[in-house]
C-alpha cells in the first residue's frame, strides 16, 4: 500500500472515533497542535473532578420545579475524592432537613456533582426538564440538589422522601474524550443498603456525539414504568423495548 493511501486510511479511521490515533509526527515526537490539545483535555477532567457546583444557578435553570438541598458527609471536595464511602453517606443536617419534607411520590430526582459538577452544570437542568415530561403522569417529589454525594447517596434521599424509585442524574468520571458526560442511575424501593446490581444506568449523556437528553428520557420513561409494574431494578431489569426502525423514505422505493 502506498503512503497517500496508507494516509488516506488512517484519516478514515480517525473520522470515525474521538480516539487519539494517527496524530502525525514531527521527527521523533507528535505535533505540536496535538500535544497542546491533549494537555487542554488533560486540564478539562482535572477541572471537572475539582469544581465547585453552582447549586443556586442549577436551581434557577430547574425553576419552576420545587427544589431542595442536600449534601453528603464529606466535607469538602478532597475528603469527598479520597473517600467515597463519605460520599454515599447523607449529612445528620440533611437528613433532618429532608425528613420534614417527608411524603409519598413515584419518583424523586436527586442531581449529584459526582466526578464531573462541569458536566451536571451544563446538562442536567436540561435532562430533568426531559424526564419529567417523560413522566408527566407520575407523581414526582422535589428536585433534590446534593452536593459531595456519589450515586448511593440517592438511596437515602428517596427513602426520606417517601419515593417507590429514586433516579440519580450524576456526573460521571471525566476522560480525555468528554469530560461533561452524565449519567443516570435508576433505583426501585431506594433504601440504605441497597446494591449497584439493583440499579439500572443510562450512561453517555452529552451533547458531544453521546445520548441525546430526549433519547435518555425515553429509556428512562420505558425502565421506570417496568420497574414499577414489576416491582425490581437493576440486572433483573432489561432494557428490552422494541426498537423503533426509522421510517423509510418513498424516494428510495
Amino acid at each position: 500500500m502506498s503512503e497517500v493511501a496508507t494516509g488516506e486510511l488512517w484519516a478514515r479511521l480517525r473520522r470515525t472515533t474521538p480516539a487519539r490515533i494517527a496524530l502525525g509526527r514531527v521527527g521523533h515526537a507528535l505535533p505540536l497542535a496535538e500535544v497542546l490539545d491533549f494537555q487542554l483535555a488533560h486540564a478539562r477532567a482535572r477541572d471537572a473532578v475539582h469544581a465547585a457546583l453552582d447549586t443556586a444557578a442549577l436551581e434557577a435553570a430547574l425553576a419552576p420545579l420545587p427544589v431542595l438541598h442536600a449534601e453528603s458527609d464529606a466535607p469538602d471536595r478532597a475528603a469527598y475524592l479520597r473517600r467515597p464511602d463519605l460520599g454515599r453517606r447523607l449529612s445528620a443536617r440533611s437528613a433532618a432537613l429532608l425528613a420534614k419534607a417527608a411524603g409519598h411520590c413515584d419518583v424523586v430526582f436527586v442531581i449529584a456533582d459526582g466526578l464531573s459538577a462541569t458536566g451536571v452544570q451544563a446538562g442536567a437542568a436540561e435532562l430533568v426538564q426531559a424526564c419529567t415530561a417523560e413522566l408527566g403522569d407520575l407523581t414526582i417529589g422535589p428536585i433534590v440538589i446534593a452536593r459531595q454525594a456519589r450515586v448511593a447517596l440517592g438511596d437515602p434521599i428517596g427513602e426520606a422522601l417517601g419515593a417507590r424509585v429514586c433516579v440519580t442524574i450524576i456526573g460521571e468520571r471525566p476522560g480525555l474524550s468528554v469530560h461533561d458526560s452524565l449519567g443516570i442511575y435508576m433505583t426501585f424501593a431506594p433504601r440504605i443498603g441497597r446494591t449497584d446490581a439493583e440499579r439500572n444506568c443510562i450512561s453517555n449523556i452529552h451533547g458531544a456525539g453521546g445520548l441525546s437528553p430526549e433519547d435518555a428520557a425515553r429509556t428512562l420513561g420505558w425502565l421506570l414504568r417496568e420497574a414499577l409494574r414489576r416491582e425490581l431494578s437493576g440486572v433483573a431489569l432489561k432494557d428490552d423495548q422494541t426498537p423503533t426502525l426509522p421510517a423509510e423514505d418513498p424516494s428510495r422505493t
